[in-house]
């Protein structure tokens, strides 16, 4: 859905970006934390990790996007 703010600018574009730089990074930093204590890349804790990791920065580029 295209909105426009009171600047009178679009952030349709923003929002999507913002949303799914938040998901690529959350989740590989939530991946990548298990790898620190000697886990493995594929190991269960690596893949919920990087889910809690992925909702949080879906949350978080949300977020930003309304800033």
């Amino acid at each position: 859905m295209i909105v426009r703010d009171p600047r009178g600018t679009f952030r349709t574009m923003n929002s999507k970006f913002l949303i799914m730089v938040g998901l690529t990074v959350g989740s590989t930093a939530g991946s990548f934390i298990p790898a620190l204590w000697g886990a493995d890349w594929f190991s269960m804790w690596s893949v919920f990790l990087g889910m809690v990791g992925g909702l949080v920065g879906i949350w978080a580029g949300y977020r930003l996007s309304r800033l």
